[in-house]
């Protein structure tokens, strides 16, 4: 380190989460979540469906009150006072409540009525809103005649009107055209650098790669708590993405090969992960002539996310 250079602090945690749980009768939903997420951060809540990531955010935002343990937003308790919570956060359920009847300008106006932002700030606020939604040439069109994504950078922008310290987000890209999924992203970022703290859950691990740190979450357990890229140095070895039919046969059969660590499916293709891809992709091809199965190819790639999932989920199976 340079002498003299200023040496980074990490920001302190606004959300404070400890032994969070949630049952219904005798399903634990989550299971004792205990994390932080830091002032400024975009974090990720990651997993498939039934990991418990809405469960977790609807705790957070105080809609659902936890069976055990707690979490702290700023200095405010979700187990002792949820609606005291609710001022210092928005949350984007998954079905956000649009007025399909009122148009998008009488939308966001309801929505800062409901938060009362006064009156003098809202042009403000909506030139900008409208600056990064592009919702601005639609403002007189009813909410229920928007697209999928529009609803949804409609529902961001009502969420985003009262200026939140910490926006909670449900699955906002869950079936939402490239486009629209790539404006949405662009907002949330945009979020972020002006020191909002943001917490996203989806069940795409591509879009896991986005977040400064996420939360790996299976059955409600919490399998990881890192940032993207330490999770995928830390899974060992290397990965090889061989396309070959029948894929299933394929699998089964170099999951008994001596130098493959895992095999799995990812579609019509096969992730096997072995310690060298060099050394070890001859013996993998060779394996799959010897079974009568041909390769059409086979080369190495760095691990994704989802092979970091699948190999967390498989080690807490």
């Amino acid at each position: 380190m340079t002498a003299g250079a200023p040496v980074a602090v990490p920001a302190p945690p606004v959300i404070r989460v400890d032994g969070l749980t949630r049952r219904f009768g005798d399903v634990t939903a989550v299971d004792a979540l205990s994390f932080n997420v830091a002032g400024g951060e975009l974090f990720g809540l990651v997993g498939p469906d039934g990991a418990g990531k809405t469960t977790t955010l609807r705790m957070l935002a105080g809609v659902l009150r936890p069976t055990a343990g707690d979490a702290i937003l700023g200095d405010v308790s979700v187990a002792r006072d949820p609606e005291g919570v609710k001022h210092e956060i928005a949350y984007m359920s998954q079905r956000f409540g649009l007025y399909a009847d009122l148009t998008v300008l009488e939308n966001l106006d309801f929505y800062a009525d409901l938060y009362l932002v006064p009156k003098r700030e809202r042009a403000a606020r909506l030139e900008r809103l409208f600056h990064f939604s592009n919702l601005a040439p639609f403002k007189d069109r009813l909410a229920g005649k928007l697209s999928g994504g529009m609803k949804q950078k409609l529902g961001l922008s009502c969420a985003l009107i009262h200026q939140p310290k910490i926006l909670l987000l449900d699955e906002p890209t869950f079936g939402v055209d490239p486009i629209s999924r790539r404006d949405l992203w662009l907002i949330v970022h945009d979020m972020v650098a002006q020191g909002v703290t943001v917490v996203v859950s989806t069940a795409y691990m591509d879009e896991a790669e986005r977040f400064d740190r996420v939360a790996l979450l299976f059955e409600g357990r919490l399998l990881a708590v890192e940032s993207p890229q330490a999770l995928q140095d830390a899974l060992g070895g290397e990965v090889l993405v061989v396309q070959v039919e029948p894929a299933r046969a394929a699998r089964d059969l170099l999951r008994r090969h001596p130098r493959v660590k895992r095999a799995a499916l990812f579609g019509d293709k096969l992730h096997v992960t072995v310690a060298s891809a060099a050394d070890d992709a001859p013996l993998v091809e060779q394996a799959l002539r010897d079974a009568g199965l041909v390769p059409g190819s086979i080369a190495a790639e760095p691990p994704s996310m989802e092979d970091v999932f699948i190999e967390r989920m498989t080690e807490a199976a």
